[in-house]
């Protein structure tokens, strides 16, 4: 389910069979690394958007985490454990945080939800066919991740 008001209604009916939260992580940077961060964002939202589809009524995916890359990892970690604690405090079991920076790798083990990170792939050259074969072949493998993750817990 997605963040919007049809999806929301549905979640607030099924509250109980949504277990799973998941907030893409989305770098923002204006004077340095400014195309990385964009290709960064751009793929882990439409990866984002193509696993909602995959498990749809079970999880909800939230709006994007957007951060000013250069800000402080200790300021960036404390707004993801509010985050965190307001998903947690609210029944979600599981909290997935989905990123291509890989500046989150070395906090991860300070949250208590669970970082993915996923290299960025280039998708600024592919025809629309392409991408969309290249993003499936990605969420396939996050299937199993999520899959693993929900059966551990059961």
């Amino acid at each position: 389910m997605k963040w919007n008001p049809q999806d929301i209604d549905m979640f607030l009916q099924s509250k109980e069979y949504v277990d799973t939260a998941v907030l893409p992580l989305l770098p923002v940077a204006i004077s340095k690394d400014t195309k990385q961060a964009a290709s960064m964002t751009e793929f882990i939202s439409l990866l984002s958007m193509q696993l909602e589809r995959q498990f749809r009524g079970r999880l909800l995916l939230l709006p994007g985490y957007s951060y000013i890359k250069t800000e402080s990892i200790d300021k960036l970690l404390g707004d993801l454990k509010v985050w965190e604690r307001e998903l947690l405090e609210n029944g979600f079991k599981h909290v997935l945080f989905l990123t291509s920076d890989s500046n989150w790798k070395a906090v991860e083990n300070q949250l208590e939800g669970e970082l993915i990170w996923m290299p960025s792939l280039p998708l600024v050259h592919m025809d629309e066919k392409n991408r969309n074969s290249l993003l499936e072949d990605q969420v396939k493998q996050l299937m199993n991740l999520f899959l693993q993750k929900w059966q551990s817990a059961d």
